[in-house]
Parts: C-alpha cells; structure tokens; sequence
C-alpha cells in the first residue's frame, strides 16, 4: 500500500508543479472517500490535476462542462424511445463514471445542481422511477472561477456541504512557473514521440487504502477534539469574543457533516504520512479544506476583512489538544 501512495504522491507532483498542498489533498480526499471543489483564478492547472490522477488509476474517467444551458439528464443520462423495440430504455450519461471532473460547476443551473447533489450525496441518479447506483469509487472533482460572476449561479450551502474538501488555489511561485514553461515547451517539442502514461494502480487499491484509513487507531482526545473544534464554530464568541456590537463573527458554523469529514480526512491524511495512528497535527493539517466552505462568517467580519480561513485559524489556536 505505502508503495501506491508514494507512486501517485510523485506522479502527481510531477504532473501538477508548485502545487503540493494541491496534490495531498487531492489523495486526502480520495482515500476518505469524500468529493473535492478546487476553487482559483484558470490557467492554475485545476483541470490537469484530476485528469493527472484520473489517468493513474485504471478507471472510468469523464469530464463535465457545465453551462447555464445544461439539462439534468445531460448529467445524468435519460430514458431515450428505441424505435425498433418500442420500450424506452435508459442511456447512461457522464456522471455514470469512476472519477468525473465537474468543470466550472457554478455555470450549472439549479436542476443541474440538485441532480448532482443526489449524485453526491446518495451515490445514486435518478431518472424517471428507476434509481441507478454509481460506482463504489465515485469521486467527483468540482471546479469553479471566483473571478467571474456573471453567468454564474452560487453553490447552495446544502451543495457545498456535499463537498469533503474545499481547496483554494493561487499562483504558483516564479521558480516553478519557470519550470512549468520548460516543461510544456519540452512536451510540445517532443508530443509525437510522447506515449500512453502507464496506470500506477487500480480502484480495488483504491478501495482498499479507504479500508485501511478508516481502521487507523484514533484515540478517545484526537476524538474529542475533533468535535471540540467543529463546535467551536458553533459557539465562537467563546473563543474569539463578540464584536464592539455583540455580534459574533460567525454566523453558522459548520454541520455535523464537517465533523464526519474531519474524522475520515485526519485518517486519510495519517495514512499518507505513513503511520498506523491519527494524531491532533493530521487533524489541524486537514481543518482549513474540511471546514472552510462548511461556516458563513457574519457581516461584521467580512467588513474587517477577515476570511473563514482567518478565523478558524484563530480558532484552531484557542482549542487546546486533550
């Protein structure tokens, strides 16, 4: 197993560069068996990231492009009337895959929206009165630009929530858009000669780092302070204070969905470390992707422009390790 993970660990780095926090939350989310939205200015290689790893995993792969015109069963596939049979018969549509990339996701209107969410959340579709389960790999990687605005129709919090892991992307540093430039140039010198990339592994390995993960030992304080943070952002004005007028500066905290997700992330990210056990740092390595999509920070915090990032940091450094 240690020899997969190390494998997809540099197959990814190489493939995506300057982007490490980039690639081990990606393999985090993927043996926590949750979903993952990258969100970024384009041209940041969120797009080669998943088609890196779909192309390491002997899997199904299928890339989604959403816009505004898009119909659910476009997502999901429908029952098409077969002429010389005359029954209607279900076609299966590209959510029916191992590992779908969901590009620009914020262009999908609603319907689109809460047929994905069913996707995501009960790992099955439904058209018609006929439910379809998806595979036990299903991994949906989310794309959205926070740039553009118009054209655009906001996740829902219950969408969000769908999410394991909210990963925020920026620009790369000089030296490694440097070393990305002689990389592209290199390719397209030589991408007549450039051959197939060889699978690192299969979904069964896949399927069994989830199983390892999960049986990890945590013990009862990494527990407790697992639900000690996600309730501190329920209950921040006991560990940040109000604000000059009695407000707290967060509105909503995060679900218990957050809580799942912190458990199944701190594992996976043990894992990947190389250890048979979970400790408070694989927890606190993990919180800011797990939890930041999952609070609304009230108004009084955005106008001192503090982010979700700022805060759970703050957090994170008034909850004490039992």
């Amino acid at each position: 197993m240690e020899s997969v993970i190390e494998k997809l660990k540099d197959h990814l780095n190489h493939a995506v560069i300057g982007q490490p926090d980039l690639t081990n939350e990606l393999l985090v989310a993927l043996i926590a068996n949750g979903h993952v939205l990258l969100e970024g200015p384009p041209g940041i290689a969120k797009t080669t990231a998943a088609k890196a790893l779909a192309s390491a995993i002997d899997s199904r792969f299928q890339r989604i492009q959403f816009t505004p015109d898009l119909l659910p069963g476009d997502v999901t596939g429908s029952d098409i009337y077969q002429q010389e049979t005359g029954q209607f018969s279900f076609v299966p549509g590209p959510i029916m895959n191992d590992i779908v990339l969901a590009d620009e996701i914020n262009r999908a209107p609603a319907k689109v929206q809460s047929a994905l969410l069913e996707a995501m959340g009960e790992r099955q579709v439904t058209v018609g009165n006929n439910s379809y389960p998806l595979s036990a790999l299903f991994f949906v990687i989310a794309t959205q630009n926070p740039i553009e605005q118009e054209g655009t129709y906001p996740l829902p919090e219950a969408q969000l929530d769908r999410f394991m892991m909210k990963i925020n992307l920026g620009y790369p540093s000089a030296e490694s858009e440097l070393e990305v430039l002689r990389m592209v140039r290199q390719q397209d010198l030589h991408k007549t000669f450039s051959s197939s990339v060889q699978t690192i592994c299969t979904p069964a390995d896949i399927l069994a780092l989830q199983q390892k993960a999960l049986s990890l030992y945590m013990s009862e304080s990494v527990e407790h302070y697992i639900v000690q943070l996600v309730m501190a952002t329920r209950h921040p004005e006991h560990y940040l204070g109000d604000t000059a007028n009695g407000n707290s500066l967060i509105d909503f905290g995060a679900s218990p969905r957050g809580t799942l997700a912190l458990d199944r992330c701190a594992r996976a990210n043990a894992l990947l470390q190389g250890r048979d056990f979970v400790t408070p740092d694989d927890v606190r390595q993990v919180v800011l992707p797990v939890l930041r999509h999952r609070i609304i920070t009230s108004f009084e915090a955005q106008a001192a422009g503090l982010s979700e990032d700022e805060l759970l940091n703050r957090l994170i450094s008034h909850v004490p390790a039992l």
